[in-house]
Parts: structure tokens; sequence; C-alpha cells
């Protein structure tokens, strides 16, 4: 299940790598232009870690004013759909429910730091959920694809 972990955050990073590439590559440094609106986000399906922990996906819904990114929230949901929330992880050991609603709490946080930053290269991952941010930095990407400009 560990391998399933780093070959999302492989491919987080590997889609980075190449548009740096490209842009590098072009000889100039291009700007990416948004319009403004707001745009939704998801990712990829999460099976689960090492422990049988965390399957799910996540949204994000992103508006965007003048180029920046004025307001996002990010919603995390198990595979049929049901949202985590503060019930998430009920049923496992206190350890692990600890750890699922660390998850949950790192919603509003996540979602917060890309608007102060202004963009997804100022989001780290908080300690104990990196899942979430890993799925987060994914419907981040997917929504701002879906607002630049042509």
């Amino acid at each position: 299940m560990m391998k399933k972990i780093v070959a999302l955050l492989l491919s987080v990073l590997c889609a980075a790598i190449l548009s740096v590439t490209l842009a590098a590559c072009s000889g100039e440094q291009k700007t990416v232009s948004y319009a403004d609106g707001t745009y939704t986000g998801r990712s990829s399906d999460f099976k689960e870690d090492e422990s049988g922990n965390g399957a799910g996906y996540g949204e994000v819904e992103i508006e965007i004013k003048d180029n920046r990114i004025t307001a996002c929230t990010f919603q995390m949901y198990e595979l049929d759909g049901t949202p985590k929330d503060e019930n998430y992880g009920a049923d496992l050991s206190k350890e692990n429910r600890l750890k699922a609603q660390k998850a949950v709490q790192s919603a509003d946080k996540y979602a917060a730091l890309l608007v102060r930053s202004g963009s997804i290269d100022g989001v780290d991952a908080i300690s104990g959920a990196t899942i979430s941010c890993s799925e987060f930095k994914e419907a981040v990407n997917d929504a701002l694809s879906k607002a630049v400009k042509d």
C-alpha cells in the first residue's frame, strides 16, 4: 500500500517537473493566465495505505479573480461518496481515529495555505496528513487546468 502512496506522490512530482521542463526548453518563461470564475477539481481515487486506511478522493472548489486564487474549499470523500467529517474513522482504533481526524482537519488548512500563498507550490504537507495533501494538490491542478485562458 505504501507503493500506492509513493506512486501518487511521484505522479504529482512528475507532472510538476514536466511543466517546468517544457517551459525551460521553450527558451521563454510563459506566464499562465486564468479566467475569472469558480472551478472544481477532483483527485484520483486513493485505495488505502498499508494499514487499510485513507481510501477516498478529494474535491476542491477554487475562485479566481484577476488571475489570483481568492477562495478555496477542500472536501475529502470515502470511495462511496460519503464525506469525511467529524465521524470519519469512528469505527477505528483510537490511534487510527486520531490520524483520520487529523486528515479531515487538514482540509481547511490546505485550502487556506493555497489562498494565502497564491500557488500550489506554497502548500506543504502537514505531518500525518500527506495523503490528503497529495489529493489536495491533484484536485487543485485539475481545477486550475480548467481555468487556463487559451
